[in-house]
């Protein structure tokens, strides 16, 4: 190796947003503060690079900056939070090599010259101004696309980045920093220039500038081991979809051949490419809708006046074409997904058009029964294309399905696969089916009508439960619904051409028959066996039988029937009730002499009572 060993970078002490996670509690303080130190702190002199080149200052500018921006923030699109990074980093540099720019109350500004380069760590302040600007300009592109003023603040930082870049590839011009920091230095200058110019629509100087990195960093890629080699390799890969794009802009008419192909390798594009590749090919699509006029399906042509509808059929030979190259399954079914949305979107166009009342009207024309209005078959035809689409998709997703399956674990400690998925699949495939027999305007047409019911009975073949009491009833109805294709399909032979091998399918079909059928006979002695050995269990808790042997599983898990809680009722005898029955019967003496005369009453008896007089 020619460098130094790169300092590692560790997340800011004062726990700020954008600078890693907060530090808690004094001790946590002192070991970030250790760490910061350990980040600015100068490489000893006994490191290899000094061994080899003496003096040589070595700086590894690539790996440097893709590992700070995956650390903060940009594995999540967040620039303001690298951005602020890069500012305290600054900070932290110009505090650790005393090259403070003035005081609070008074800024003086510095500039780091080559007498100045004693330290890889003034290169690496440079590095972090160009970092900082680049951010900001990154930033203000995601908040142009609400905020179109912002584009020219882009522009400003875009061109400050570059500035700084040129700068630090002027120190590294130095006899005291060694050729790799150079040439480094030389491929960021000319990536930034690039990306200025690219935002400039300057392609001829943004391809130069462009094609100048990818050099730079391909020869220093074969230059070093496979390790360090990755980086430059990445950096390679993104900027070559910008080379593309400019040479297609520049007049060579392949190239959007090729960016649609990168696209599909990486799964789609990211960046500062991503939007401009969307437009692009949406806006050549739409030059090539302008002299398209009619689209012809099964032997009717029909006008095709909307935009809309124009551009996504001129594009679905291209995404089926997509989806046959795509490597994985994940890349297939992003695809089928980006096709049923822009199909959605068509139809929808469609339905604008066809009013309420247009629709009974244009139903039936001329009185031919059956013939059903341009827009209406237009409609069934994009139709046709989504359902069509869906049946693909989730065939594709059946088979996928049945392979996980074919190798599912017997582990249970994580969900997987069930047979009933894979009918479910098959089941809204049939669904699918029913619901283009059911097109407008191809009621008549028998040879469609046969078409998807021999469709109908290849997918019903492959409609499997494999429970033992159902399963050989199933693969003789398996049989019999492959026959029939067998027998009619004739003619059809190319539409069925897709499908999966009817011929295949019988065979397999016999082998499982003959592995059912011994495998329900394992099944029925084993159940025997359990059967037999169970025969003496009951719902009794174990309370009530301990005099019976009987091996029973569920006495050692937390559902052991052991007593009946809570226990039930039981007669008890009460405490007696006493009636008194003399009492009726007791002949009590009188009392009249005892009780009180009532006193006569009247005026005389008032008066007595006012004066006292009453005994």
């Amino acid at each position: 190796s020619l460098s130094s060993p790169a300092p590692t970078w560790v997340p800011d002490p004062r726990g700020r947003q954008g600078s890693g996670s907060p530090v808690q509690g004094d001790g946590g303080q002192r070991e970030a503060a250790g760490e910061e130190n350990k980040e600015n702190e100068r490489p000893s002199a006994g490191s290899k690079a000094n061994k080899e080149f003496g003096d040589s200052l070595s700086l590894e500018i690539l790996q440097i900056i893709k590992e700070s921006q995956q650390q903060h923030g940009l594995r999540h699109g967040d620039f303001q939070r690298y951005r602020g990074y890069c500012s305290r980093r600054q900070r932290r540099l110009r505090k650790t090599l005393n090259f403070k720019m003035g005081n609070r109350h008074k800024f003086t500004g510095k500039k780091v010259t080559e007498d100045l380069l004693t330290d890889n760590r003034y290169l690496l302040l440079v590095l972090m101004d160009a970092e900082r600007a680049w951010s900001y300009a990154m930033q203000l592109k995601q908040e142009a696309n609400t905020e179109p003023r912002k584009r020219f603040h882009l522009l400003s930082r875009l061109r400050k980045a570059v500035k700084h870049a040129e700068e630090l590839e002027r120190l590294c011009e130095s006899n005291r920093v060694d050729a790799k920091t150079k040439l480094e230095a030389q491929a960021y200058t000319a990536y930034l220039s690039g990306m200025l110019r690219f935002e400039h629509q300057e392609w001829k100087a943004a391809i130069e500038a462009f094609n100048k990195c990818k050099t730079i960093y391909e020869k220093l890629a074969s230059a070093f081991t496979e390790e360090q080699a990755v980086l430059y390799n990445q950096r390679v890969e993104e900027i070559s979809p910008n080379i593309r794009y400019c040479a297609y802009n520049i007049g060579d008419q392949s190239a959007i051949n090729e960016l649609m192909q990168m696209r599909l390798r990486s799964g789609g594009t990211e960046g500062l490419l991503a939007e401009k590749l969307e437009a692009l090919i949406t806006q050549t699509r739409a030059k090539q809708a302008a002299t398209m006029s009619e689209v012809e399906w099964r032997g009717r042509t029909v006008p095709v006046k909307i935009d809309k509808v124009r551009i996504f059929l001129l594009g679905l030979a291209d995404n089926e074409a997509a989806v046959a190259q795509a490597e994985s399954e994940e890349t297939k079914e992003r695809l089928f997904e980006s096709m049923l949305s822009e199909c959605r979107d068509a139809i929808q166009a469609v339905r604008e058009e066809l009013k309420p009342d247009q629709k009974q009207r244009d139903y039936t024309l001329d009185g031919e029964s059956g013939k059903v209005s341009n827009l209406q078959y237009l409609h069934s035809y994009l139709t046709y294309i989504k359902l069509s689409t869906a049946i693909r998709r989730n065939e594709n997703m059946a088979k996928g399905l049945q392979k996980a399956l074919q190798q599912q674990p017997e582990d249970d400690s994580k969900r997987s696969p069930r047979p009933q998925d894979l009918i479910r699949l098959y089941d809204i495939i049939l669904q699918n089916l029913v619901e283009l027999l059911q097109l407008p305007g191809l009621e008549e047409d028998r040879a469609f009508q046969k078409e998807i019911g021999l469709k109908t009975l290849v997918f019903k073949s492959y409609v499997l439960v494999k429970k033992w009491s159902e399963a050989l009833v199933l693969y003789d109805r398996v049989l019999k619904y492959a026959n029939e294709v067998n027998s009619d399909a004739g003619a059809f032979r190319n539409s069925l051409k897709d499908l999966p091998d009817v011929q295949e399918l019988i065979t397999q079909v016999r082998s499982e028959k003959c592995s059912l059928q011994a495998a329900a006979i394992l099944d029925a002695s084993d159940s025997h066996q359990t059967e037999t050995s169970s025969q003496v269990k009951d719902s009794k808790p174990l309370v009530e039988r301990f005099e019976t042997f009987c091996l029973d599983p569920s006495l050692v898990t937390k559902q052991a029937n052991l007593v009946h809680f809570p226990p039930g009722f039981q007669p008890i005898p009460c405490k007696p009730l006493f009636f008194d029955l003399a009492l009726n019967h007791v002949a009590f003496p009188p009392l009249e002499d005892k009780l009180e005369q009532k006193t006569k009453s009247g005026l005389t008896g008032y008066i007595k009572g006012i004066f006292g007089f009453r005994s």
